[in-house]
């Protein structure tokens, strides 16, 4: 789950992040009285859970409380990348001296968290690592031990932290790796974070929660925004599924996460591309597939559907009964592909049949059948 800019901010100060005064507006008035408040120089920037803000004209200066009416006008409403503005943070103002970059990931392969610091501050860490990687600085943090101080002091000393700075630079880093901790983050990080003639300050963050951990975060939980996200991914969601949309043609419907992996991997394999990534999970009964199959099919882009389900603990019948209950419902003119293999499979491979889809049993020959047909090489 992504959280805006000001969420993530207001999380960071919690663990005693030092963050700048701000407030959010959803109307060009609200922000002339919020700049009002805060006095001096204010940014205004825009609430989107995409990057590139800035060059996209949704982050900007204004020097009094009109100018930020102003201002807010021309940001709320606007289009980034797909994305319309409705919330704008209103920030005081920071006399920028220097900007740092400051975040933490997990590395799935060390089994770690990784704090990784940069002297190249307001820069995408994408493009640093791409262009000048020596200036990232990288700490791995024992799961058992956390963050200790000696690993954020060599931090602040290789990325060229001021000396007077440092035993600060240390507890803002301790304070972002028990934010992150804290939240069941997978990510977290501060950019820039900025040398002031006060100090350092976080002028924008960014957190990426764990779903599978919003259970024990009810808090956090309440902190999506719907606006933001994609609505079959909200319904997917709704149902138990875990869905990615992506840009491809031949939908894919399997029953474990590793399983849809290799579907994919094999539809590129063959000269296709997924449209998306969907796993109904163990278990699935009809009602889930049917649900599943809606999602998949409300995706323009979609020329062919591939069902590839493994019988375990699901079913292959339940699995067949909610496909043809789904087509039954939604009346698609798209070629459909299944490939159903153990429990209860040559049951489900017959419910299938009666209802005129193509079947294939290798997992192989399934891709194969769905790249031609999402080609028109191949109908049912």
């Amino acid at each position: 789950m992504k959280l805006q800019e000001y969420q993530s901010k207001r999380i960071f100060a919690r663990y005693g992040v030092p963050i700048p005064n701000g407030e959010v507006a959803t109307t060009p008035a609200a922000a002339r009285d919020i700049a009002a408040r805060l006095g001096g120089t204010v940014v205004i920037k825009s609430q989107v859970l995409v990057g590139g803000r800035g060059k996209a004209g949704g982050v900007k200066l204004a020097h009094s409380p009109e100018e930020a009416e102003k201002v807010a006008g021309q940001i709320l409403g606007m289009d980034i990348k797909g994305l319309t503005v409705r919330k704008v943070l209103i920030d005081e103002g920071a006399d920028i001296q220097d900007e740092i970059y400051l975040g933490l990931v997990l590395d799935r392969m060390q089994r770690r968290i990784i704090m990784m610091g940069s002297s190249e501050g307001g820069v995408e860490i994408e493009a640093v690592a791409a262009e000048t990687p020596e200036k990232i600085v990288k700490i791995s943090i024992d799961p058992f031990l956390g963050l200790r101080s000696y690993q954020a002091n060599e931090l602040a000393y290789g990325i060229g932290i001021p000396k007077p700075l440092v035993r600060q630079f240390t507890k803002i880093a301790i304070d972002l790796y028990n934010a992150f901790v804290g939240s069941d983050a997978s990510l977290a990080e501060i950019n820039p974070l900025v040398v002031t003639p006060d100090g350092l300050l976080g002028v924008d963050g960014k957190m990426v929660l764990d779903d599978n951990a919003l259970y024990r975060h009810p808090d956090l939980a309440e902190m999506r925004d719907l606006d933001e996200e994609d609505p079959f991914e909200q319904e997917a969601r709704r149902f138990g599924l875990s869905y990615v949309k992506l840009d491809g043609e031949i939908g894919c419907m399997v029953n474990g996460a590793g399983l849809a992996m290799a579907t994919m991997d094999l539809t590129k394999l063959f000269g296709g591309s997924p449209a998306n990534f969907l796993d109904i999970g163990g278990g699935a009964t009809a009602d889930k597939v049917a649900a599943a199959l809606r999602i998949i099919l409300s995706d323009k882009n979609v020329k062919a559907v591939l069902f590839n389900i493994f019988g375990g603990i699901t079913r292959g019948d339940e699995v067949a009964k909610g496909i043809v209950a789904a087509l039954a419902e939604i009346k698609p003119d798209l070629p459909m592909i299944a490939r159903i293999v153990g429990t209860n499979e040559k049951e489900g491979r017959a419910i299938l049949a009666d209802a005129n889809m193509i079947t294939a049993t290798t997992l192989a020959e399934a891709a194969q059948k769905a790249v031609a047909a999402a080609h028109g090489e191949l109908t049912a």
